[in-house]
């Protein structure tokens, strides 16, 4: 991985007063665009060919200019351009699934965040040991497939919008299902309802919900809409599903806004919390936006299944605020509060803390 040190190197050639804010054009590319022109900042949106037509459907969007590679790959060959426009990156799940994790991980350009999140987020052993490690309540680990004795949700390694998640009941049922060339992880299936909660740490901002260094908000949540699986069982019961040969997929189509019970919220911060504090112990700290990928359970428990430590497309819902955001400031989405962060972070002399 590129070293921090490398990082502030480039910084300090910066024109800190002409930042431009970059990121592939896909996922909550939008919004990041938007809350960055809200905020002053130029704007860059970089993808493969010619730039997609839907963004002159959006004009307050729309990025100032574009960076057009030949692949996703190529993006490493174009590090020196970046950063002669003083390009801050703007990491999205399309950024790191269309790099890959290691090409992300040295690509020689400021980038908002800690990259050292990635070993813990993208192995869901590490992953699992980090929130375990801060107390938080997970879906038990199977093991050993042959011991599945009931449902059971099994899960590639790596940012894939749900492509290939499946359900199992059985051993018999996971061996017709698995592509056993790709790493997996079987964890039991939560019956509830999930809620995916939107978070945004800061290590610069010392007022508001304040942690053993810097703050949390909590910005806003949702619940996906994933391909046919919220719709599948019109047709008729599982058993009669599987018997006509239909499965549920859990590819990720859409999102739906959610709020929760007042009383969860409690809960619902102190897992955040918990969540932040372990990673500042294990590698330095998560910085900016994450969301825990949760089940809310009968007897208001909630069950932590996943964590994703940068933007979600989730957070695409509220481009002028949420619920929550409001409370703390009208327009505010998470785009806009990651450029928010940059602005504050470049004119107090603190990028170092943001950046990595």
């Amino acid at each position: 991985m590129i070293t921090k040190q490398q990082v502030l190197e480039f910084l300090k050639n910066y024109d800190l007063e002409n930042i431009t804010i970059a990121t592939i054009c896909s996922h909550s590319s939008l919004q990041i665009f938007d809350g960055a022109r809200k905020e002053g900042f130029r704007t860059l949106g970089i993808c493969v060919g010619k730039p997609p037509k839907f963004y002159e459907a959006f004009p307050k969007a729309k990025p100032d200019e574009y960076l057009i590679v030949d692949s996703y790959a190529d993006i490493m060959n174009k590090a020196e351009e970046l950063r002669k426009k003083n390009t801050i990156i703007i990491p999205h799940g399309s950024v790191v699934a269309y790099l890959g994790t290691e090409n992300f991980a040295e690509m020689a350009v400021p980038t908002f965040g800690n990259r050292a999140v990635l070993e813990w987020e993208s192995d869901r052993d590490k992953e699992r040991e980090w929130l375990l490690g801060a107390g938080i309540h997970m879906p038990k680990k199977v093991d050993d497939p042959h011991d599945i004795n009931g449902p059971v949700m099994v899960k590639y390694d790596g940012a894939k919008g749900g492509k290939g998640f499946f359900v199992a009941k059985t051993y018999e049922e996971f061996n017709e299902l698995v592509d056993k060339t790709q790493k997996y992880t079987i964890q039991e299936f939560i019956t509830g309802t999930r809620y995916y909660l939107h978070y945004f740490y800061s290590p610069i901002r010392n007022e508001g919900y304040t942690l053993s260094q810097g703050s949390l908000e909590l910005l806003s949540m949702d619940r996906r809409v994933e391909s046919n699986a919220d719709e599948i069982f019109r047709l008729g019961s599982p058993k009669e599903l599987v018997e006509a040969g239909i499965r549920p997929t859990y590819v990720v189509t859409g999102n739906v806004p959610l709020v929760a019970r007042e009383s969860l919220l409690p809960l619902i911060f102190s897992l955040g919390e918990r969540v932040v504090e372990e990673s500042l112990g294990l590698f330095g700290g998560m910085i900016g936006a994450f969301c825990l990928e949760t089940v809310f359970t009968d007897t208001l428990e909630i069950k932590v299944f996943e964590i994703s430590a940068r933007i979600v497309a989730g957070t695409n819902l509220y481009v002028s605020g949420s619920p929550y955001a409001d409370l703390m400031e009208e327009n505010l989405s998470t785009g806009r509060r990651i450029a928010r962060e940059i602005k504050i972070a470049a004119q107090t002399g603190q990028l170092d803390k943001i950046i990595s």
